[in-house]
């Protein structure tokens, strides 16, 4: 028998409507597990670990990424896959986070969640909670899981996680990876992608539960003040993301240049990743972006937003080498970017 083991953090799937107040309160995962009788006849066994108490996914923390880490290590001998349980909002991060702290998977590890609570008559949970168990328990011919990956499966569709952002909070179809192929499309079949699936051989797990937050974020817009730079690229973050245009382009005033220069001479890390949410950063096709690779600046490709903060907290807590860590920062390390 498949043995998986089911993480429950929290989310909208684990929510009932209040009948007085209309706000929606959570349940336990038995509550769930009555909601989706059909479970009771699929031949899988669970082992269910239930956070006490459960968590919207806007109170996420650095900290509960490691816990969730050290728990697939933990039971990882004993299980055939994982399944996390998770609030939609911020589940691109945890998930992308955990595929860099999960080194050597050879598992899935699958998360899901739904748009609306698992009570309502209307749900996506239900669906999503099945196939993504059908998905984290499925096989190749010679015994070895068929996605080795973290994942994200929501409404049809299996992302590689850490290429995977959320688009929209009104439709069920949650979550988009425009730099990368679905990995599994569910519909009267279960189709994978074998293709683009990451395969391991003879892999071992190493886990890596050390991770350094301290990030900052500059977010480019015309207009943008010297006193706001000042403000992110003179705070005490050790690596920033700057979020540019297009393929990652930004001003070409001589005092933002010089701006960012000095702040790379005094020991900050900057990642350049576009604004848009499909294609890439390209240093060197534009002339503004030949001065920030001249001057050190970082490549981030196509990388999600989600995957760059988090990547660089796994890298931060490495504490590699400052050479060490900007290469591995502009080379794909879990198949979370592809170099133009």
């Amino acid at each position: 028998m498949t043995k998986i083991f089911v993480i429950y953090t929290g989310g909208t799937i684990g929510m009932i409507t209040d009948p007085v107040s209309g706000a929606l309160k959570p349940f336990t995962f038995e509550q769930i597990i009555e909601n989706v009788p059909e479970l009771r006849r699929m031949d899988y066994e669970l082992t269910v670990h239930s956070f006490n108490p459960i968590l919207d996914s806007s109170d996420m923390t650095p900290e509960i990424w490691a816990y969730l880490a050290s728990l697939i290590e933990d039971n990882y001998e004993d299980h055939d896959g994982f399944l996390i349980l998770h609030g939609s909002d911020t589940m691109a991060f945890t998930a992308s986070a955990l595929s860099f702290m999960l080194e050597g998977l050879s598992k899935p590890v699958i998360f899901t969640g739904s748009q609306l609570p698992i009570s309502e008559v209307r749900t996506d949970a239900k669906e999503n909670f099945i196939t993504a168990l059908e998905i984290a328990s499925a096989k190749l011919p010679d015994g070895k899981a068929r996605v080795p990956e973290v994942c994200i499966y929501f409404e049809n569709k299996l992302f590689r996680a850490n290429r995977t952002f959320k688009y929209n909070s009104a439709k069920f179809e949650a979550f988009r990876s425009p730099n990368y192929p679905v990995l599994v499309e569910a519909g009267v079949h279960i189709k994978y992608n074998d293709a683009v699936i990451g395969k391991l051989e003879n892999s071992i797990l190493r886990v890596h539960t050390n991770v350094n937050n301290n990030i900052g974020v500059l977010k480019l817009y015309p207009g943008i003040s010297p006193q706001i730079i000042d403000a992110i690229l003179e705070s005490d973050a050790e690596a920033i993301i700057m979020e540019t245009f297009g393929t990652g382009n930004t001003s070409t005033a001589k005092w933002f240049l010089d701006k960012l220069e000095g702040a790379i001479k005094k020991g900050k890390i900057i990642l350049d990743i576009s604004q848009c949410k499909a294609g890439s950063v390209e240093m060197g096709r534009y002339a503004t972006s030949s001065e920030l690779k001249n001057m050190g600046v970082i490549n981030g490709y196509d990388m999600t937003f989600e995957a760059a903060v988090t990547k660089l907290m796994y890298l931060l807590g490495r504490n590699y080498s400052r050479d060490r860590l900007l290469r591995r920062l502009g080379t794909s390390i879990r198949g979370e970017l592809t170099k133009n």
